[in-house]
């Protein structure tokens, strides 16, 4: 049974963490192509349209590995998690049905008037269809992160006894989907896919300045970005802050894990980085004192409960859970310099002249996805040993009838599948961005625009 936990763990673990890979562009690229086509419409600059059609492309690209990678996780849940299905069903099944319904459907019914309906539909109706879709994108975060959230702290809900055994069922809807964690996990996730959207608009904005090629619309794309990214790492560091602040409410052993506090102590210290010694159960790290308190509390003073209150069994793994927590927080960091660096240049204009800063836009293209992802994993990990928070251990919710043969070999036939598929999107991904946007026809307003423009009018 431990080897069909490990394997079944480390095989959602990793169907989950390539899935969401592709969510957070659809979502980032989502709000950039509404600002674009916005611009677009308001000026009737033939840049922002060219912009928009060459982004529209790769959302599309995105969008389909993203629904392809999603369903695995869909049968995952019966065919390895079974009692945790039965156990979550009725509250799962209102939150995917609602997904489906209000945000796939959305997404997916117009986007083929955003691929295909530059010329056959109105500009207004095809920036409606872009709004639509970009809806569309960023509702699937807030039912898969209803369904989380729920998980992390249960509402909303009543125990019904059966011959099968216990299940959770839903006697306020509302409640259940405004759990207490809902609305700061969703802001502090939709913010993190605004700035993986941005940083990929960066990402190529830079290569195409460095190349010296398609010169207007890289401009105009890395202006955008820069101000996107960072307006959304701004708002990231309140929602962090409120985030935390829930957790330390509802889920102390896991801050007790993001901070590795094995002891409460007065003047809690916040740990800047480090490393866990789990065999002395001590943390070596570079802290400030009192700082920890006064982010929870706001006073110096006031301990933040450790771990020695909570008992041994229902402790995660701190290690696991510490250096995610901080590397996710570092890479904010990170991503915060040089995005200032950025419009520091930017304003300056000496940007297209500085190549060390151009290479690192080029090269942060993977800080927000390793920042999500480590923000993830120290989320989930620090539930343990809870798969719903103080309801059912997630030793519980495995299949009875599965082998650990089954699952070594799916997950091994995941590995070589995921890895084509990946391999696939890179190849696609490259020959989109090394094409680069594509001359689009003028219409007879834009070419009033830029003659007018011509003129300085």
């Amino acid at each position: 049974m431990d080897d069909v936990l490990l394997l079944s763990r480390i095989q959602f673990s990793l169907d989950i963490c390539f899935h969401y890979l592709f969510p957070p562009i659809s979502i980032g690229l989502g709000l950039m192509l509404v600002i674009m086509e916005g611009i677009y419409l308001k000026t009737r600059d033939h840049k922002y349209k060219e912009m928009s059609h060459f982004w529209t492309k790769i959302f599309a690209l995105v969008f389909a590995v993203g629904v392809a990678t999603g369903l695995v996780q869909t049968f995952a849940f019966g065919t390895n998690w079974a009692h945790y299905s039965r156990f979550v069903g009725d509250v799962f099944g209102n939150a995917l049905a609602a997904e489906g319904i209000f945000a796939f459907f959305l997404e997916a019914g117009f986007l083929g008037v955003l691929l295909f309906g530059w010329d056959r539909v109105g500009p207004k109706m095809h920036y409606f269809s872009t709004i639509c879709v970009a809806l569309g994108a960023h509702f699937s975060a807030v039912w898969i992160i209803v369904a989380n959230s729920w998980m992390q702290t249960p509402a909303g809900y009543k125990i019904a006894e059966s011959a099968s055994g216990s299940r959770a069922v839903i006697d306020g809807f509302w409640t259940m989907v405004f759990n207490p964690s809902t609305i700061d996990r969703l802001t502090h996730t939709v913010l993190a896919c605004w700035v993986t959207g941005a940083f990929f608009v960066l990402s190529v904005s830079a290569f195409y300045l460095m190349k010296k090629r398609h010169l207007p619309i890289a401009r105009s794309m890395m202006k955008i970005s820069l101000l996107v990214a960072v307006g959304a790492l701004i708002l990231q560091t309140f929602s962090g802050h409120s985030s935390a602040n829930l957790v330390a409410e509802y889920q102390p052993a896991k801050l007790a894990a993001f901070e590795g506090l094995y002891q409460t102590e007065e003047s809690t210290p916040l740990s800047v980085v480090g490393w866990v010694d789990t065999k002395n159960e001590k943390v070596h790290a570079l802290k400030i004192p009192g700082a920890l308190s006064w982010l929870i509390y706001g006073n110096f003073h006031t301990p933040v409960k450790g771990l020695d209150q909570i008992p041994r069994d229902q402790w995660p793994n701190v290690a696991v859970v510490f250096q995610t927590y901080h590397l996710m927080v570092g890479l904010w960091a990170v991503m915060f310099l040089i995005v200032i660096l950025g419009c520091w240049h930017w304003r300056k204009g000496t940007l297209e002249h500085t190549p060390w800063l151009l290479w690192a836009l080029v090269l942060s293209v993977p800080l927000p996805h390793i920042a999500q992802q480590s923000g993830w994993i120290a989320a989930e990990v620090g539930r343990q040993p809870w798969i719903v928070w103080h309801h059912l251990k997630t030793s519980e919710g495995l299949s009875a009838n599965i082998s650990a043969g089954q699952v070594l070999g799916s997950l091994c036939m995941f590995v070589v599948i995921y890895s084509l598929l990946f391999a696939l999107f890179i190849f696609l991904l490259d020959r989109k961005i090394k094409q680069g946007p594509e001359a689009v026809p003028l219409k007879d307003d834009e070419i009033l625009y830029r003659d007018y423009a011509k003129r300085g009018v």
